[in-house]
């Protein structure tokens, strides 16, 4: 799940200041993780623990607690709510890639990719986006290609990956929401050569930079069997050792690489 978070951090710095070229540079000063790595870490300590997906999201907030959550997760997570707040937001899908690495039948991944996804995220939309890219983790690392993950998660997921990035990337405007950030962040991995160039398409379409870059990161590790050595390096860096700690047991119990 490095991947995922690497894809945050190097798209933090340009959530906020979106660019729309492929060319820049990778190791930004100012690169910090967000809300999206601490929330994957939090469902990865829940898979580990086998504790219940909703306790562990509160606790890392209550532990991390100003790392840009969105409005309605923030009141949720801080008011102690049992119940959901019927959110479509894409919150789901940048936080599911480690049910992706740990579970071995797709049945087990769709069912685990949505009740991580329902202790927020009840709207149908919610959870369609994390079980497609949970979904597309799991294919990618079960060796599955590209094009059997496009034509998959289209049929099943019904979201339209036939619009290229060039595309996208001319029109595209910050959004949110699973069904306006989660394609683009599939189509990103799929036209992709390697890790590091999934990362640059993702980040070049602008938007919500870093949960793009989180979620086209987690697919393109699974495929491309693993981060570069430098990324890697550069995003665990920008963690504290009680994150990079989950991830290495994770890594390890998973064999992730």
């Amino acid at each position: 799940m490095i991947g995922a978070i690497a894809g945050d951090i190097i798209g933090s710095v340009y959530e906020r200041h979106n660019i729309k070229v492929a060319d820049f540079s990778l190791f930004n000063p100012g690169c910090t993780f967000t809300d999206d790595s601490v929330l994957t870490v939090a469902i990865a300590d829940a898979i580990l623990s086998g504790t219940g997906y909703g306790g562990k999201l509160r606790e890392y907030y209550r532990r991390y607690p100003e790392k840009g959550y969105g409005a309605g997760f923030r009141r949720w997570a801080a008011a102690g709510r049992i119940t959901p707040y019927n959110s479509n937001g894409n919150g789901s899908a940048m936080r599911v890639s480690p049910v992706g690495f740990a579970f071995i039948a797709m049945e087990d991944v769709q069912r685990e990719a949505k009740r991580s996804a329902e202790v927020t995220h009840n709207h149908p939309e919610g959870i369609t986006g994390a079980q497609a890219v949970a979904s597309a983790v799991f294919m990618a690392r079960m060796g599955s290609s590209k094009e059997e993950i496009k034509s998959y998660i289209k049929d099943t997921y019904q979201y339209n990956l036939s619009d290229p990035l060039d595309n996208i990337r001319k029109h595209y405007r910050f959004d949110v929401t699973c069904a306006g950030s989660v394609p683009q962040a599939i189509t990103a991995f799929l036209e992709s050569e390697g890790y590091e160039d999934a990362i640059r398409k993702a980040i070049s379409i602008g938007g919500d930079s870093d949960t793009i870059a989180c979620i086209a990161g987690g697919i393109a590790e699974a495929f491309y069997g693993g981060v570069p050595a430098n990324i890697e390096s550069f995003a665990l860096a920008r963690l504290d050792d009680d994150l990079r700690a989950i991830i290495s047991e994770f890594s390890q119990k998973y064999r992730i690489h």
